[in-house]
């Protein structure tokens, strides 16, 4: 009874003095997730072995947090997509009377307000020096200014198209200064890939290469799915930037953060979001995945030559991409005996301190890790400790994400890094 008397309009009706109320008193009217999302999990992050031998041999060094999430654009927050979410946990309002009787249109107009709210307030409680955020929508008219606030200056970019999240990067002037920053369209690839391998090249019919190549294709919706051209532009960003750490020596630390392309599949007569990772797509998740390090080795170069070091390079982001898999093996392949090795010799920060997580993103439909932070070989940081992950069996995690636990699908990865040769 309390969960129907919780969700009554905000106006109250006044019971007849003749007849007591045959439930006691009314209770006021108060959205269930403004009650209860101070069951919001706060962050934890475990040291690693190796941390304390190196502390106790004198080897501490400037130190910094980085945290890498996707937290969900509210455009993508329909109990639809969700359905196995709470309902306050994706809209405000638990309540239909009081949606349609007391503030519509508002609650449609302000929707994301309420969940907006945990996601800021769990990025602060992250107390993090530098985060990679990914599907980040409402920047201008409400992150930016928040984590402006809260000490955090910032660069974000947009999804090409009529999109409306992109990524971010977040960071403390206090503990860093951008140097150089560059953004990345992976729509980029339809020119520099479209007469390559890279991608599924065959046609559906037996026009010859250059009239499929002249073909006009409709990027949002419709279009044949064996042109390059249409394959490739996928809307998908990233960022690349440099920062000089406030360290004594001013290391310089490159950071990427990307968003790789996902697919969804709808089984007919289903709202249940399934088979997220829709390996016909596999060929442009991988295409993105070597223009990325193409490209961050470009800038790996120009930073190089532009203050006469050499920088430690992090990439960070939710790459949609499983481990063992073909974009999660390139990344790594450079540390391999792969002939389509990778520019850059990269190790996934959680594989090389015990393991990939058990998951990172966790919904009825796909359970399973998505969401890595790679380090370059030679690095001047090294990590300290590791922001813990709950295991399957964790009670913030039962039934799914988002939930009044996790304000997203996936969860934040993230550790503590030490500057070697940086002490004072």
């Amino acid at each position: 009874m309390l969960k129907l008397q919780a969700s009554l309009p905000l106006f109250r009706l006044r019971p007849r003095p003749s007849s007591p109320p045959p439930c006691g008193p009314r209770l006021p009217f108060v959205p269930i997730c403004k009650r209860r999302m101070s069951t919001q999990a706060q962050p934890s992050f475990a040291p690693l072995p190796t941390a304390q031998s190196e502390s106790d041999a004198g080897a501490a060094g400037y130190q910094f947090r980085l945290v890498s999430y996707n937290i969900l654009a509210q455009v993508y927050v329909k109990s639809a997509f969700f359905p196995h979410s709470p309902s306050a946990c994706l809209n405000p309002c638990s309540s239909i009377i009081h949606l349609w009787t007391v503030c519509f249109p508002s609650c449609l107009r302000n929707r994301w307000k309420t969940r907006s709210k945990a996601v800021l307030s769990e990025l602060k409680s992250f107390e993090a020096d530098l985060m990679c955020i990914q599907e980040l929508d409402e920047y201008d008219t409400f992150y930016k200014k928040n984590m402006e606030n809260s000490g955090y200056s910032s660069i974000y970019i947009q999804r090409s198209g009529d999109k409306r999240d992109g990524c971010g990067i977040f960071y403390k002037p206090k503990s860093m200064e951008l140097v150089q920053k560059e953004v990345l369209h992976y729509n980029d690839l339809v020119e520099k890939y479209v007469h390559t391998d890279h991608v599924n090249s065959d046609t559906s019919n037996n026009s010859s290469p250059t009239e499929e190549a002249s073909k006009k294709v409709d990027n949002n919706k419709h279009g044949d799915p064996n042109d390059p051209r249409f394959r490739l532009k996928r809307d998908c960003v990233g960022l690349l930037a440099a920062f000089k750490l406030n360290d004594p020596c001013d290391h310089i630390l490159i950071m990427a953060n990307t968003h790789i392309y996902w697919q969804v599949k709808w089984p007919e007569f289903s709202i249940i979001l399934v088979l997220k990772m829709d390996p016909e797509w596999i060929d442009v998740k991988l295409a993105q995945a070597k223009y990325l390090l193409s490209r961050v080795t470009q800038f790996e170069k120009l930073i190089s030559n532009k203050f006469n070091c050499k920088p430690s390079v992090m990439i960070a982001g939710d790459f949609n991409s499983t481990p063992g898999d073909k974009v999660y093996n390139y990344l790594v392949s450079a540390n391999s005996d792969s002939t389509d090795e990778a520019p850059i010799k990269l190790r996934s920060l959680y594989a090389a301190n015990g393991g990939e997580p058990e998951f990172t993103n966790c919904t009825p439909g796909f359970t399973g890790t998505l969401d890595y932070i790679f380090l370059s070989d030679g690095s001047s940081v090294k990590p300290t400790s590791l922001l813990r992950i709950p295991r399957g069996d964790s009670a913030e995690v039962q039934g799914g994400l988002p939930n009044f636990h996790h304000p997203s699908d996936h969860l934040p990865i993230g550790a503590d890094f030490q500057v070697l040769g940086s002490e004072g």
